[in-house]
């Protein structure tokens, strides 16, 4: 039914707009628009929109109407009386002959019927052929059609509900009576479906249509019962998924509670061990305090040994005991290990300890035999024994400390951080230790976690009253608590305060800290960089700040080579891939510097295409930091990880085509040029742009392996960077392999221009970007391979012929292949192929002279012999205006040019003066003095009107292009000789080529162009050449219409402008009302009247009707009566027919809706109401 509804809509839409309803259309519009129904309103929005048919500058025309008189009203009611009264009269002559005319059909119907039917005689070809001849010679609409139609559209609208657009059809058919349809063939209900039916099946497109849509729905269905099958397969594999999901969610849940079980039992362990290691603290404080009792208790050579035993006595006994709980907690570590039922690494430690102090204190027990003794030598050597002794003691309790780190999971070196062991003092001849070992000792006696501990209960407190340009002098302490703190969860705040010393670190300071992270990566080793640095690293990845997401970034690179190898491919490089979609472009730019630097590092190629991926999205970005340092360190850091080169150039070839093909194209219309060109945004034509400058970083390359893979290196030149011609032949008489020698010749040539053939004629900048291209390949693939490999296949491309004897058989037919084939096809390769052609190929260094033969065999000789199209010529001058922006070719182009301006071939001239007009925008001031002036004056002085009439148009371009004073001078002269010949075309020639430079020239041009507007309008043509005296009319309007939209001094508008417009108002009959209008407003403005104008215009603005009834009634705005246009037609009469032979206005006509439509109303329109809760039809 929706089909249905919209090919109903369809047919009402076309018949309002080809009868020229338009006032039924515009309702109609609205109509269709309030129900929601927009796919039908394109058409309709599209008519209305077109500045052809409703020139916004007309708007000003809907402002000077003015209210009837009520006595003007009066009369016209009267006039109209009696024109009612004689249009009864006709009316009822018109209904007898109607009725006569029904029975002379009738009588004809009946005599058909009678009659032998011979049509199945006939062949069915010969029913078709005369079918298509009825539905194509029907003629124009007669007038009992048109009512038929009008009745069925009526219809129809009353039906749909469109009553509005009813009302207005039948205001707007004032010539006939729609209530009254009689009785006929085409009188049934619903007579608008009834022809749609009976035309449908009346035509064999439509049955075909109809057969072709059952197939269809035959083969949707099937596919409809297949997806079904799919579907149910899939709901299988997913149940089964979900029971291999729920089992694997048990034993998960098994597995942790393992896993818990475990650590808690850990912990445990854990917990047992800190409390052994305070004890070993304590003991280790109360050796020390014996041996500085003992220091101080150190009996000389005269004093007894027995006060030495009394004074020794206390301390030995209690040393004994400390002796005795040291073998008791031993004891109960080891039973503790012979009860645990799972074994933990950190027990095996542990053990080590225990048989180390077991050592200990056989060895302390050993020493205490000579203190007991009485002999000052056994004394001297007791102290020197319990130096060893307290010495190794320390260096045990540090091993202890180290070991409980080590509990902790946390790897560090006990030979760096540990104490000398086994240091023995020496004694000097008066038995005391000398004065160097007493700060070792003291050092000994000192050297405990304290240090560490209040190092890092300090920093936190102290970081915050530091200068912030001074924070950096922590970093040292900061490292060394953090590499040296026993507790994982001091370490992390100790991590975090360095990671967030600095607010908004700049390079410097990210320099300092990333430093001091990769110094203590490297000494806390592999794991505490994972679990410590990396994790608080990677909390500022969503900073607020750009600097601190910088400091992740270089993380990523500098900190990789310090984590295990697995880490690398996964985590490190999915933080990459969140770097890339950052905000900031200088966080981007850091993501692709590190990733270059990551990559050397993966262990493997598993994630080649993952970084190829991202390696395009960071080529395609928008920043062109971000692009500079992709193509300069990702792309190579990519080829020489990968190794994939070919794989990359497919790629990339495939992303450009892409990027391309998604845009849509410039015209909807199927099968034409424009058709197959496609609409490029500012992203894409980016992306194409960067793409093909990756595919020109990666020409060097290229050319390398080339070299390196050649099949006949013996062949090759003796410099070897060069493909000569043996080597080509010798290559093509074979059945070698070459890949990227074949990747350049069958797949990238063939993809250029497949994608120059995308491309409409305004992108320039991409086309001179794939020119570049091709003439690095030229200069680095030699001369050789320039013409008898890249010249033929461009040759070819454009449908001209081309030698292939370098080419192996399977190679020449696909360049066979890029012959177009078409007159589309040839038209496309002129457009795009052909610039690339001579400024890519032919317009290398060493082939300028092929160059010059091909450009002239183009313009002059094969112009001169085939005579060219219009279209063609204008092909043929775009590929030239390409050239010309490479400014190496342009004297060249203008020798050519010179040779068809002096020939003696009118058509060459033309077509020079137009290649001139085309070119002029792309050359310089210096050039269009010294050329292209120069051969315009010789153009202009030609007797053919052809010729001149060309070479005032490109005078007008370089007017517009160029405001030198010189140049502007010699136009001036110029165009003083082309008016002083008097002739009306070259008059108007040189008004409309100036006119097209106003906004853009001199004051001293727009001057001069007045004056001569002003002067020739003083002289009138004679009246009865009225065509002549409105195209003069128009062309000076125009020129003032344009002169008055740029800045004029007071004395050109009081002594030029005003009497100038007084002189064209003079001329009313060659005068077109938008145009008088517009005079009038500017002189209104000129003359001080600006205010009110404006004020006049806005209140119209805001003062339009919401209703178009309303509108268009009465008292609407388009009800008002003008005094230079006929009254409005009178409301339509139900008894009342008009005589049918009054004709409707001409199409050249302009009517006054015309008229107001084209004068910008739909703008007002627009400006009235812009918010997106009402929707408005865009006109």
């Amino acid at each position: 039914m929706d089909v249905e509804k919209s090919s109903l809509c369809n047919c009402v839409v076309n018949f309002l707009l080809e009868e020229n309803y338009l006032l039924s259309a515009f309702e109609l519009l609205h109509e269709l628009l309030d129900d929601g129904r927009d796919d039908q309103a394109i058409r309709l929005k599209e008519f209305f929109a077109d500045p052809v048919q409703f020139p916004p500058d007309q708007i000003s025309r809907f402002n000077s109407l003015r209210v009837a008189d009520p006595q003007s009203l009066l009369e016209e009611k009267e006039a109209l009386a009696e024109k009612l009264a004689i249009r009864d009269y006709e009316n009822r002559l018109a209904q007898e002959d109607i009725l006569k005319l029904k029975t002379e059909l009738q009588k004809k119907c009946e005599a058909r019927t009678d009659e032998p039917s011979d049509a199945n005689a006939k062949d069915g070809a010969d029913v078709q052929q005369s079918r298509e001849t009825t539905f194509s010679d029907l003629g124009p609409l007669k007038a009992k059609e048109r009512q038929d139609l009008n009745c069925a559209v009526k219809e129809y609208l009353l039906l749909a509900g469109y009553r509005l657009t009813a009302m207005t059809f039948y205001e707007e058919v004032s010539d006939q009576n729609l209530d009254e349809w009689q009785n006929s063939f085409a009188s049934v209900p619903d007579a608008l479906r009834h022809y749609y039916y009976q035309y449908l099946s009346s035509t064999t497109e439509a049955a075909e249509e109809k057969f072709s849509m059952l197939k269809k729905n035959e083969s949707l269905l099937k596919e409809n019962d297949k997806l079904k099958h799919e579907k149910q397969s899939l709901l299988r594999s997913r149940d089964l998924a979900d029971a291999q999901a729920v089992a694997l969610k048990k034993s998960l849940e098994s597995l942790q509670r393992d896993i818990k079980e475990k650590e808690n039992l850990v912990q445990d362990l854990k917990q047992s061990l800190e409390q052994r290691k305070k004890e070993l603290n304590g003991c280790k404080a109360e050796i020390s305090s014996l041996k500085m009792h003992m220091e101080r208790a150190r009996p000389t050579e005269d004093t007894a040994s027995g006060g030495v035993e009394e004074g020794q006595a206390p301390s030995l006994e209690s040393y004994k005991e400390e002796i005795e709980s040291l073998q008791k907690e031993i004891e109960r570590l080891n039973a503790i290990k012979s009860t645990d039922a799972e074994p933990v690494g950190s027990i095996n430690s542990v053990e080590d300890i225990t048989d180390r102090k077991d050592e200990v204190i056989k060895l302390c027990e050993n020493d205490m035999v000579p203190l007991l003794s009485g002999s000052p030598s056994g004394n001297l050597e007791s102290v020197g024994s319990e130096n060893v002794t307290i010495q190794n003691i320390d260096s045990i309790a540090d091993k202890h400390e180290e070991f409980s780190k080590s509990d902790d999971n946390y790897v560090t070196d006990v030979a760096e951080n540990s104490p000398k062991e086994n240091v023995v003092p020496v004694v000097t001849d008066n038995g005391s230790l000398p004065e160097s070992t007493s700060p070792v000792v003291e050092h000994f006696s000192e050297k405990g976690p304290g240090t560490i501990q209040i190092l890092s209960d300090a920093l936190p407190k102290i970081v915050p009253y530091v200068l912030i340009n001074h924070r950096e002098e922590l970093l040292p302490l900061m490292m060394c608590a953090i590499e040296r703190h026993p507790d994982s969860h001091t370490r992390d705040s100790l991590t975090h305060t360095l990671f967030n010393l600095i607010k908004r670190p700049d390079e410097k300071q990210r320099r300092i800290i990333m430093d001091a992270c990769v110094t203590l990566a490297k000494n806390v080793g592999e794991m505490r960089t994972e679990t410590e640095l990396l994790p608080q690293c990677w909390e500022q990845i969503s900073h607020m700040y750009e600097e601190r997401r910088l400091l992740v970034a270089q993380s990523c690179g500098e900190l990789a080579e310090f984590v295990r190898p697995e880490i690398r491919d996964s985590l490190i490089l999915s933080i990459v891939q969140q770097l890339v979609e950052d905000s900031a472009p200088v966080v981007r730019e850091a993501a692709a510097h590190n990733l270059a630097l990551l990559l050397p590092l993966f262990p493997n190629m598993d994630k080649y295409f993952k970084v190829e991926e991202v390696m395009f999205q960071l080529v395609s970005d928008p920043s062109g930091v971000v692009v500079e340092t992709t193509i300069k360190e990702l792309v190579p850091a990519l080829l020489k990880w990968g190794k994939k080169l070919d794989h990359l150039l497919q790629v990339l070839l495939s992303h450009i085509l892409t990027s391309i093909e998604r845009c849509p194209p410039l015209s909807g219309v199927e099968g034409s040029v424009e058709s197959h060109f496609r609409i490029l945004g500012e992203r894409e034509r980016w992306t194409v742009d960067v793409l093909m400058r990756v595919l020109l970083e990666l020409l060097p390359i290229v050319h390398q392996i080339s070299i390196e893979t050649c099949p006949y290196p013996s062949v090759s030149d003796s410099e070897g960077s060069s493909f000569s011609m043996p080597l080509l032949e010798k290559y093509a008489e074979g059945n070698v392999d070459w890949p990227i020698f074949e990747w350049l010749r069958d797949d990238c040539f063939s993809s250029l221009i497949q994608i120059v053939s995308l491309l409409p004629t305004k992108e320039d900048g991409l086309r001179n970007r794939i020119s570049s291209f091709l003439l690095a390949v030229s200069g680095r693939f030699g001369d050789d391979y320039l013409t008898h490999v890249m010249l033929p296949i461009f040759l070819v491309a454009v449908g001209d012929s081309a030698g292939l004897a370098c080419f192996p058989p399977t190679a020449q037919s696909k360049v066979q292949g890029l012959r177009p084939k078409t007159t589309v096809a040839e038209r496309i390769a002129t457009l795009c192929v052909l610039p690339i052609l001579l400024a890519g190929v032919l317009g290398a260094p060493s082939k300028q002279e092929l160059l010059t033969e091909y450009l002239r065999n183009l313009l002059v000789q094969s112009a001169a012999q085939e005579g060219q199209s219009a279209m063609h010529s204008a092909d043929i001058y775009n590929a030239v205006r390409f050239l010309c922006m490479f400014e190496e070719h342009q004297n060249m182009v203008f020798r050519i040019l010179w040779e068809m301006v002096v020939s003696s071939d009118m058509d060459l001239k033309i077509n020079a003066a137009k290649l001139l007009k085309v070119i002029v925008p792309f050359i310089d001031a210096k050039v269009a003095s010294t050329h292209v002036l120069p051969a315009l004056v010789t153009l202009g002085s030609e007797t053919n009107l052809h010729v001149l009439y060309a070479s005032i148009d490109a005078f007008g371009t370089v007017a517009q292009n160029f405001k030198n004073d010189v140049i502007v001078d010699k136009i001036r002269v110029q165009m003083d000789a082309f008016l002083e010949d008097g002739s009306h075309e070259a008059m108007i020639a040189v008004i409309r080529a100036l006119v097209v430079a106003v906004p853009h020239t001199t004051e001293s041009l727009r001057d001069y162009l007045l004056s001569k507007i002003f002067h020739l309008s003083t002289t009138p043509l004679p009246t009865s050449n009225m065509v002549h005296r409105r195209e003069r009319s128009n062309a000076f309007c125009e020129a003032i219409r344009a002169l008055d939209a740029t800045d004029i001094s007071a004395a050109s508008v009081r002594d030029l402008l005003m009497p100038t417009i007084q002189n064209l108002l003079k001329d009313t009959d060659a005068l077109d009302p938008a145009h008088k209008e517009a005079l009038e407003i500017i002189v209104k403005e000129r003359s001080g009247g600006a205010f009110d104008t404006f004020s006049k215009v806005m209140g119209s603005q805001f003062g339009l009707p919401s209703s178009m009834t309303s509108f268009f009634s009465e008292g609407g705005l388009l009800g008002k009566k003008d005094s230079i246009e006929i009254p409005p037609p009178p409301p339509p009469d139900l008894g009342i027919r008009p005589k049918l032979t009054i004709t409707p206005p001409s199409p050249a006509e302009d009517t006054r809706f015309r008229r107001i439509m084209r004068g910008g109303f739909t703008d007002m329109l627009r400006g009235k109401n812009k918010s997106s809760e009402e929707l408005s039809p865009t006109l």
